[in-house]
C-alpha cells in the first residue's frame, strides 16, 4: 500500500512533463531531455556521474545516474520472485531523492504503460508498480532497474551548468543499454572536453 502512494505522489510530481515547445528565440538547452557529464572538479555524491535529466513543466527538472550500479540485485530485492532471479544487471543508484522506489528505464518506441515518462525519444522510466512488475516480468534482462532520482528546482540546473559542474551532451539511449557504466565518465568527459 505505501509503494502504491508513493507511485501516486510521484505521478502527481512528474506528470507534468513540460511539453517540448519550439522556442524562436536562443533555444534553452535544458528545455528537452540531455545527458549530463559531472565536471572533473564536482565533489561529493556527485563525482564522476553521468546523468539523464529531462524538464519538468513547472522549470524544474528530474533525472538519474545511469553510471553508479550497485551490488544489489533485483533477485535480492524480490527473493520470492521468481522473474527477478533472472534478470543479471545489478540495481542502479539513481539519485538521493525516492530511493525506495525502485524505477524500470527501457529503450522502447513507445511507452511501457501507466505514467511512465519519455527521457529520449525511445527511453522512457517507469515507476507505476505494475507496469514495473510487468517489465521485470517479460523484459527483465532488456531493461535498466534504478532506486533513486535527482531532482533540480526551478532554475537550479541553469544554475549550476552556468557554473560549470556539468558538461551537457544530446541524450543517447546506447549510454545506457549499451555501454559498460566503467570508463563510461573518463570518455565522456574526453569527448566532452574536445566538442567545447
Amino acid at each position: 500500500m505505501r509503494l502504491r502512494r508513493l507511485a501516486m505522489t510521484l505521478a502527481a510530481l512528474l506528470i507534468a512533463v513540460a511539453p517540448l515547445a519550439a522556442n524562436t528565440e536562443t533555444p534553452d538547452p535544458l528545455a528537452a531531455p540531455v545527458v549530463l557529464v559531472a565536471h572533473p572538479q564536482l565533489a561529493q555524491f556527485y563525482r564522476g556521474t553521468v546523468l539523464f535529466v529531462r524538464p519538468l513543466a513547472s522549470g524544474a527538472h528530474v533525472g538519474f545516474i545511469i553510471n553508479r550500479p550497485t551490488d544489489v540485485t533485483l533477485g535480492s530485492l524480490f527473493p520470492g520472485h521468481v522473474p527477478s532471479q533472472h534478470v543479471r544487471n545489478p540495481v542502479l543508484l539513481g539519485g538521493p531523492a525516492y530511493t525506495d522506489t525502485l524505477f524500470a528505464v527501457v529503450q522502447k518506441q513507445a511507452s511501457p504503460g501507466g505514467h511512465s515518462i519519455p527521457f529520449a525519444s525511445d527511453v522512457f522510466v517507469a515507476f507505476d508498480v505494475d507496469v514495473v512488475d510487468g517489465i521485470i516480468e517479460r523484459d527483465g534482462n532488456a531493461a535498466r532497474f534504478v532506486v533513486g532520482l535527482v531532482l533540480w528546482g526551478p532554475g537550479e540546473l541553469a544554475h549550476e551548468i552556468r557554473n560549470g559542474f556539468w558538461f551537457v551532451r544530446e541524450p543517447d539511449a546506447q549510454l545506457i543499454f549499451g555501454k559498460s557504466a566503467d570508463g563510461l565518465w573518463e570518455e565522456l568527459v574526453q569527448r566532452s572536453r574536445s566538442y567545447v
